[in-house]
């Protein structure tokens, strides 16, 4: 078992950003709709939200209206390091990208326009040269 990350530089040049294939979708229902499996939860006050496959929220009458492409960063992230979400996040923002970010045990996870998905991906790899170049002249 690999260690988590905590160092920014490592971080960003380490982060291999990876689009996953498929179109998701951010939803809510009280519970978890038979047929839906979901890649993200977060039980709120008012309902849970879902974020799940497009399909399966169709499948299952779900309401939505921002479907998205998700991009996993494959570095294992510390879940107390400083600046990842910071620096991805403005990146996507100076290209009038909104991004989602969900932090799971061992990797962060981006929810972006879905057609956006790929040029992200180029941006966060363009951030993550960007910073290696940094550590080069150091």
């Amino acid at each position: 078992m690999s260690t988590a990350e905590h160092d920014l530089t490592r971080l960003l040049t380490g982060m291999r950003p990876e689009l996953r294939p498929g179109r998701y979708v951010f939803t809510h229902a009280d519970r978890v709709p038979e047929g839906v499996q979901p890649v993200v939860t977060v039980a709120e006050d008012e309902a849970l939200t879902i974020v799940c496959r497009q399909a399966e929220a169709d499948a299952a009458g779900l309401a939505y209206d921002y479907q998205a492409a998700w991009i996993t960063l494959r570095v294992h992230s510390a879940l107390e390091a400083v600046g990842l979400t910071a620096a991805v996040s403005a990146v996507l923002a100076d290209a009038d990208l909104s991004c989602n970010v969900v932090a799971g045990f061992h990797h962060d996870h981006l929810f972006v326009p879905h057609t956006d998905g790929p040029r992200a991906v180029e941006l966060l790899r363009s951030l993550a040269a960007r910073a290696a170049d940094g550590v080069e002249h150091h």
